[in-house]
């Protein structure tokens, strides 16, 4: 147990009884004078109690990996496809049709390659797409391996390069009358790219919206009507959550192709909604070698539970598209959920995975993600990795603790800082033994 009583938390098998009646449209159940507002005092953190990933249905115990892989962890993915995020989205992959739109040899002054590699959902139409930026080191020995990470406002506000294509589609965070060259490099201090080109790391990136708009409209747009199993009538339909992580495994289809890239180690990750995406995509394709979620909070990383921060009511509400109709109904009665977010970490077992946090990010709840990676603990430990590593109190600031999985909390304000890319570098050198 916890040398910190952090709340008063008990383990057990959650009952799977019936469900209320869900709304027939999309959208959040709750008017906004009705939810609380966010909670920052640990004080008013209810009890609760967490479901066990190893507890099988019937409630017996999981005691082996084989009993995990063939009984709990299909049954633990089915619950967050049929409450939470919906079904893995399905979609015609021979209509996938990759195009090298632009290459530069002498990038960040000669230290790399860059690619840019148009992704089209469905060739021969020429829309929905989204481009894929590469950048690989140059003096190193090929194949490397890679990080592949979403940005949120276009591939050319990563960077200050001219020659990186602008994206010509609105986003969300852009004002109307913005153009795209008015954005360019405005999110470059998020990304590391010569840090991580200098450790012999290939780095790919798309625009999240460019694979399915940020917004509540229908789903009409972006790669939802490629999917064979959306069905707006059904409570567990693919929400937007999905179709990004369904984008970021199409993003690794192409990298399979780009034949300086070790497609076998490959990390994905993603900061705040786009850390939830990445935690999802990582359970459903286990492709990836490992996954790094930065400042997920709710619906990512931290215990719902908890309520703590952000809230079940409060992001449904907000983004009523990210998460399935059966989700929204959850906000008043949170402790009825089946599941909760240590057991999104567990999904990803026995690949490692890094949970960040920042100190003066109490709307993601840094308690509540670590909370979540020590409670994912004992499956790792049951498939056979160090797991948590013996680590059971809150690290200083500062400072990454665990193994198989891996922790910190740093200083500073819901963001991806260069400390934050020097924890995931240290990782990854781990993860792959270099």
């Amino acid at each position: 147990m916890l040398r910190i009583v952090f709340s008063k938390v008990k383990i057990s098998n959650v009952c799977l009884t019936a469900l209320v009646a869900t709304a027939c449209a999309v959208g959040s159940l709750y008017a906004a004078d009705e939810i609380a507002p966010p909670n920052y005092d640990e004080s008013k953190v209810p009890e609760f109690t967490l479901p066990d990933p190893l507890v099988a249905p019937d409630g017996s115990k999981i005691e082996t990996p084989d009993q995990w892989r063939q009984v709990a962890r299909p049954h633990i993915l089915g619950l967050f496809k049929s409450e939470m995020f919906g079904q893995f989205p399905e979609a015609d992959l021979s209509k996938i049709k990759f195009e090298e739109i632009k290459t530069q040899k002498d990038a960040l002054q000669g230290k790399a390659t860059r690619k840019e590699i148009r992704i089209y959902f469905n060739y021969p139409e020429k829309t929905p797409k989204a481009d894929l930026m590469i950048l690989i080191p140059n003096k190193v020995e090929k194949p490397v391996p890679a990080f592949l990470m979403p940005n949120f406002q276009g591939n050319h506000t990563t960077t200050e390069d001219p020659d990186v294509t602008a994206v010509d589609a609105p986003f969300r965070t852009r004002n109307a009358k913005e153009k795209p060259e008015d954005v360019r490099g405005v999110a470059k201090k998020r990304w590391a790219f010569e840090k991580i080109i200098d450790r012999g790391y290939a780095v790919a990136t798309v625009y999240y919206e460019e694979i399915e708009p940020d917004q509540s409209v229908g789903f009409k747009y972006g790669v939802h009507p490629l999917f064979s199993n959306f069905d707006l009538a059904k409570d567990d339909y693919p929400a937007t959550i999905g179709a990004w992580a369904w984008g970021l495994s199409r993003a690794l289809d192409c990298l399979e192709t780009v034949p300086e890239i070790d497609a076998s180690k490959v990390i994905v990750a993603g900061h705040s909604r786009l850390g939830k995406t990445a935690l999802w995509c990582g359970a459903n394709d286990e492709r990836f070698a490992a996954v790094i979620s930065n400042n997920s909070g709710c619906g990512g990383a931290a215990l719902s539970r908890r309520e703590f921060g952000e809230r079940v009511d409060r992001i449904n509400a907000s983004f009523p598209h990210w998460f399935t109709k059966k989700f929204h109904t959850y906000g008043a009665r949170v402790n009825e959920l089946p599941i909760d977010e240590h057991e999104l970490i567990a999904l990803i077992a026995p690949r490692p995975v890094y949970v960040a946090s920042a100190n003066e990010d109490q709307w993601a709840d840094p308690k509540g993600e670590f909370l979540s990676c020590y409670y994912a603990d004992p499956v790792y430990k049951l498939l056979g990795t160090p797991g948590f590593g013996g680590v059971d109190t809150l690290p200083d600031l500062n400072k990454s603790v665990g193994a198989t999985i891996r922790y910190h909390k740093r200083t500073g304000v819901h963001d991806v800082t260069d400390f934050d890319w020097e924890m995931y570098l240290d990782f990854a050198d781990a993860v792959f033994g270099r």
